[in-house]
C-alpha cells in the first residue's frame, strides 16, 4: 500500500509518499515556509506524487500530523487530509508531533524512555512521555518546565523537541538529546501511520485555545423584538 503523509504542524510544509509494504519512502517535497501552508500544500503534495510516479488513485491511506503545533497549520493539514481521504474513499490517519519526535529519538537511542516536549510559550510546555518500549505513559498534555524536568530525571529519559535543551538545563544532570526541532521528519509520520492503521478521523490536537479571540466590543447585545 502506498501512503501519502502530510505535515503542516510547524514551519515546514511537507509531503511524502511511503510504501508500507516494504517500509520505504519513495519520494518527498518539503518547503520551509514559516506561514502560508494553505497556499502551498496542494502543490507540495503534487510534487511529492510526481517525484514517485504515483497518482491519487494509487494511494491507500493519508497520514497527517495533528499537533500540537501551529494552530493554523494544523487546520490546513488536517482539512486537506480528511478532504483527500473522503474524495479517494481511503482512511486518514492522525499522528501527533510528539509521538513522531519520540519515535525519531527512539531510533537514535533504542531501548530508552523518551520525553518529547515542545516550548509552547507562556511558561508552558506540551509534552508526552514514552517508556523504553515506546508505549505512551503520559500526555500529550500541557505542563510546566519543573514538572517536565522531574519526569525527565525520574525516567532518565532521552529528550526531544524544542523544549529539550530547556528541560536539560533545568533538570541538572546531563541528558541525551534527540532532535530539537518542532516536528519530525515527514517519513516518520508515514511510518507511524502505516503501523497504526485506520482509526478515528484525525482532528487537530490543541492543548490550549487559540491565541486570537474576538474583542468584547465587537459582540453586540441581542436586540429585543
Amino acid at each position: 500500500m502506498k501512503l501519502l503523509a502530510i505535515d503542516c504542524a510547524a514551519s515546514l510544509c511537507a509531503a511524502c509518499v511511503y510504501d508500507a509494504a516494504v517500509g520505504s519512502e519513495l519520494g518527498r517535497q518539503v518547503l520551509d515556509l514559516g506561514k502560508g501552508h494553505a497556499e502551498h500544500l496542494m502543490s507540495v503534495i503534487d510534487a511529492a506524487l510526481k517525484a514517485t510516479g504515483t497518482g491519487y488513485p494509487g494511494l491507500g491511506a493519508i497520514a497527517v500530523s495533528i499537533g500540537p503545533g501551529s494552530f493554523t497549520g494544523l487546520r490546513v493539514g488536517v482539512s486537506a487530509a480528511r478532504g483527500l481521504a473522503l474524495a479517494l474513499k481511503i482512511p486518514a490517519i492522525g499522528v501527533t508531533t510528539l509521538e513522531a519526535l519520540a519515535a525519531e529519538a527512539a531510533t537514535m537511542f533504542p531501548g530508552r524512555p523518551v520525553l518529547a516536549a515542545l516550548d509552547a510559550g507562556r511558561d508552558e510546555i506540551h509534552a508526552a512521555l514514552y517508556d523504553k518500549a515506546s508505549v505512551l505513559t503520559y500526555g500529550p498534555a500541557a505542563t510546566t518546565l519543573s514538572q517536565a524536568a522531574t519526569m525527565a530525571v525520574d525516567m532518565s529519559a532521552v529528550l526531544a523537541g524544542t523544549a529539550a535543551r530547556q528541560i536539560a538545563a533545568s533538570a541538572g544532570p546531563a541528558f541525551d538529546i534527540g532532535s530539537t526541532a518542532a516536528t519530525a521528519d515527514i517519513a516518520v509520520y508515514a511510518r507511524l501511520a502505516a503501523i497504526k492503521g485506520p482509526g478515528e478521523k484525525p482532528k487537530p490536537l490543541y492543548l490550549r485555545g487559540a491565541d486570537a479571540k474576538p474583542q468584547a466590543g465587537f459582540i453586540l447585545p441581542r436586540q429585543q423584538p
